[in-house]
């Protein structure tokens, strides 16, 4: 079975990623820090949090040997810090400055590869900390990467869909085409190589934007010729997956998804072992540590689950649901919905919302009547009578109360998205609209502008125009809502 063991709260935005070492665990962040913790207790380490980067944190990743931690950011650039002090030890800026979506060490420790918005991947020499390769895998996003256990291949995955094995002077060994529809996003090798008859094998997952989960044997000959055989397609999630991670004895397969789940597969068989629903959005990344049987998973929901796993034998496809920490109560709120906007809930999270303020004759209507939390939000009176046929007066105002005690804020705590910077994901004071169509603070879009040759922050397409239009509606929609808090 897979249980859970603690919950982190400290990141302020959404988790992108999470790494174990032997004994600490990263996670990352659109809030711009690398948060460290000792995977004994849990507990954050002196130097937590490395805030080092001017943007979203969207990759993290420990070297084999324990002794550098790398992350890669929006601003273009990927740290190596020391996990004995947090100092920075080096800042790779990646070649024209394109935002930098994912990095990962060889198992030697000695290089360091990293996949930039604009398609191209660079491989560093951490002795050096120098440049030593880089190439254009295509004209789209490199968002995943993971070398193979002999140090001598990596493969990379964009969002073209395309996976590309490579070696170390960069020449592409193998190229699977289309292997995920509308694209790859994540990937990673087991830890186990198994040779013979003149061969080499390893076990490698990826997944993707067509919500599923693959399994593949990657096989290199003496000659140096490589294949890729897919032996299972996991499909126990119905929304695309994010995020997937081998055990260290390749045992266990785990993967997140959009759906908000976490799934455990048995990854010899291609079966389904566990479903794991505590997060309240989507799951973004998933790591098993390589030394004790715990995994963790980082979610929109700005928390990371760490969770303990047995033996998977006895079990299969098995829902577990028995989070106490998301079930209970506190000052009349649901503790799990506490930290998600109102406006964010699902039709499932407004049925427990009414389950918990007494109103459980309710949910079977508003499921029928597909209400979620925008819906719930827009409720009134002549709704409530007259669309939904709730006769009852006293039921009706009872309804109402509970709906305007939301609207007070009794529940939704957070800043609206849409009212954060994408770029530096704080509350906007003048947002304007790019030639994109998207909203940004205007100082952030202006020294994007000037730095990173006029792309969109949001689409890494050209800006056809660098012209800023006021988002007045928007400044007063911000306006309005500070005044309500």
């Amino acid at each position: 079975m897979a249980s859970l063991i603690c919950t982190l709260h400290d990141h302020r935005d959404d988790v992108n990623g999470c790494a174990f070492s032997a004994t600490l665990l990263a996670t990352c962040s659109a809030d711009k820090t690398v948060r460290v913790y000792r995977t004994g207790d849990f507990s954050e380490v002196s130097y937590s949090p490395l805030s080092g980067h001017g943007y979203g944190v969207h990759c993290c990743c420990f070297s084999a040997c324990g002794q550098y931690l790398a992350s890669c950011s929006t601003d273009g650039s990927t740290v190596v810090w020391s996990t004995v002090t947090g100092e920075i030890e080096a800042v790779l800026e990646h070649p024209g400055r394109s935002p930098v979506r994912v990095c990962a060490f060889s198992p030697d420790s000695c290089h360091l590869v990293s996949g930039g918005s604009d398609g191209t991947v660079a491989l560093w020499n951490l002795t050096t900390k120098t440049l030593d390769w880089i190439t254009t895998a295509n004209d789209t996003t490199v968002v995943a990467c993971s070398f193979s256990p002999c140090g001598q291949m990596f493969m990379t995955g964009s969002t073209y869909g395309d996976l590309r094995l490579w070696d170390l002077a960069m020449n592409q060994l193998h190229a699977e085409k289309n292997t995920h529809d509308m694209g790859v996003s994540c990937c990673c090798f087991g830890s186990k190589i198994f040779s013979g008859g003149g061969v080499v094998e390893f076990r490698f997952a990826s997944c993707g934007q067509d919500n599923t989960l693959k399994i593949w044997v990657v096989t290199r000959s003496s000659t140096g010729s490589c294949t890729m055989q897919q032996t299972h397609i996991l499909t126990g999630q119905s929304a695309p997956v994010l995020s997937c991670s081998f055990s260290a004895d390749e045992q266990l397969l785990v993967s997140g998804s959009v759906d908000k789940t976490v799934t455990v597969y048995d990854a010899k068989r291609g079966v389904l072992l566990y479903t794991l629903n505590q997060h309240e959005r989507y799951v973004t990344a998933c790591a098993f540590s390589p030394t004790m049987p715990l995994f963790a998973t980082g979610s929109m929901d700005k928390t990371v689950n760490i969770w303990r796993v047995e033996s998977p034998s006895g079990h299969d496809g098995k829902h577990f649901h028995d989070n106490p920490a998301t079930s209970s109560c506190e000052g009349g709120k649901l503790a799990g919905h506490s930290r998600l906007l109102v406006c964010d809930w699902s039709e499932e999270e407004v049925g427990a919302w009414l389950c918990e303020e007494g109103l459980e004759v309710l949910v079977e209507t508003f499921k029928a009547n597909n209400i979620d939390g925008v819906e719930l939000l827009s409720l009134t009176k002549e709704t409530l009578c007259s669309e939904l046929n709730i006769e009852s007066l006293g039921l009706r105002g009872k309804v109402l109360r509970k709906v305007e005690e939301l609207k007070l804020g009794c529940v939704c705590t957070g800043v609206p998205d849409e009212f954060l910077c994408p770029i530096t994901r704080e509350l906007m004071k003048d947002p304007v609209i790019a030639a994109d169509g998207y909203s940004y603070e205007r100082e952030a879009i202006e020294i994007w502008i000037t730095t990173k040759n006029r792309s969109s922050p949001m689409t890494n397409l050209p800006l056809q125009t660098t012209l800023l239009t006021p988002n007045r509606t928007l400044k007063m929609a911000i306006s309005r809502w500070k005044t309500s808090q």
